[in-house]
């Protein structure tokens, strides 16, 4: 198993709200990919045979916002979390945990509530890392 997380879906009640709030804090554009029920908002992946893909979904309630419960994902932060996290507040975010180090082996993170209320974390790995 090369990665432990293969795919993942971040609740949203407005699919366009919480799609302006990520493409504007990581500075993306999201591709739409909306079926019967079902309105996803797919991050960009440059290649979905190696890498880890996921979306933003508004699935008429099946998946439930949350600041509290459930599993806390985190999001590439690279190469400093810090970056994104200074246009979460003015995307219509808010921050709970600022940048914090983990350790110098393990870089930074930081958590915050996004538009739909959805919990989630950002990390960045140690600068001696994105050097090579």
């Amino acid at each position: 198993m090369d990665n432990a997380i293969s795919w993942f879906e971040i609740p949203a009640t407005d699919i366009d709200r919480a799609q302006k709030f990520y493409e504007t804090i990581f500075q993306i554009q999201m591709q739409p990919m909306d079926f019967q029920q079902t309105k996803m908002r797919m991050f960009p992946l440059d290649d979905p045979m190696k890498g880890i893909g996921g979306t933003l979904i508004d699935s008429g309630g099946f998946h439930k916002p949350s600041a509290t419960d459930g599993p806390l994902l985190y999001l590439n932060g690279n190469p400093d979390v810090q970056i994104t996290l200074d246009r979460v507040e003015a995307a219509g975010g808010k921050i709970v945990v600022p940048k914090t180090e983990i350790s110098p082996e393990y870089g930074y993170m930081a958590v915050f509530i996004d538009t739909e209320g959805n919990r989630i974390a950002l990390h960045s790995v140690p600068e001696k890392y994105l050097q090579k």
